[in-house]
């Protein structure tokens, strides 16, 4: 049977008729269906980044608020101190950070083995350590061969968008995203990098985790060089050992 019927008249087309394939439709039918499928989870996914961007800059908000407010209970509290002829003593530190700067040589096994305890593997490595007395016990054993000192939060929020990656599947990742701190700590309830901050800084309930997602950082050597008596403890002029709040100025040098 002929696809076209037409008149007697020579030349003239009645009617025209084209058969389409069955299987021609349904395809047509699964493409339109597929492009409303990716256009739904397209609006879907553009909903749930707004939302998730709300609640990062409400975090965001309430951390820095939280941080005013702890500094300006410091500040009140000097100055009672002060007006009653007393000092005011800071509740002790409980965070350390600990770079190392000296090598391997002549080193014997146990401070070595606690290097590797710490993830202290090369020079210039750096982490952030909870003050319990199992790690001021680590310390003692490495002091000889590591900087450390009590970090604050400038150094830290510096330290993690500057040089911060993570430790995805033994692999060093660039954390570039707030995805990635929500795929791999939101369990722990940390979906953004102020909130990995926020618990490293206050040494919260899952420090252990937010600490060991962190990749040692790399540092550099610090801007002017080391002291030139680098290996003498930081209060016999050199860099060794615990320096307090002036490890912040060497991470400024260092970062």
């Amino acid at each position: 049977m002929s696809r076209f019927s037409y008149t007697s008249r020579p030349g003239a087309l009645l009617h025209t008729m084209i058969l389409v394939p069955e299987s021609l439709l349904k395809k047509r039918k699964s493409q339109e269906k597929a492009r409303a499928e990716r256009s739904a989870a397209t609006e879907k996914k553009k909903a749930a980044n707004k939302e998730k961007r709300k609640v990062v800059f409400q975090r965001a908000e309430k951390y820095v608020k939280e941080y005013r407010d702890a500094e300006r209970e410091k500040i009140r509290l000097a100055r009672v101190a002060k007006k009653d002829d007393s000092a005011y003593i800071p509740a002790e530190s409980k965070l350390i950070f600990v770079v190392r700067i000296k090598g391997i040589n002549k080193m014997p096994p146990k401070p070595r083995k606690t290097l590797q305890l710490l993830r202290l593997l090369q020079i210039n490595n750096g982490v952030f350590i909870r003050v319990t007395k199992a790690t001021t016990e680590m310390l003692k054993i490495v002091e000889p061969w590591i900087a450390y000192g009590y970090p604050n939060l400038k150094s830290i929020k510096e330290l993690v968008y500057k040089r911060g990656y993570g430790k995805i599947d033994k692999q060093r990742v660039a954390l570039t995203d707030n995805s990635i701190i929500e795929e791999n700590l939101g369990k722990y309830g940390m979906v953004c990098m102020e909130d990995l901050i926020h618990e490293i800084y206050t040494v919260g309930p899952n420090f252990k985790q937010a600490s060991n997602f962190l990749w040692p950082f790399k540092l550099s050597n610090p801007t002017g060089g080391f002291r030139p008596r680098k290996f003498k403890h930081f209060i016999e002029g050199g860099d060794l050992g615990n320096r307090e709040e002036a490890i912040n100025g060497l991470i400024r040098q260092m970062n």
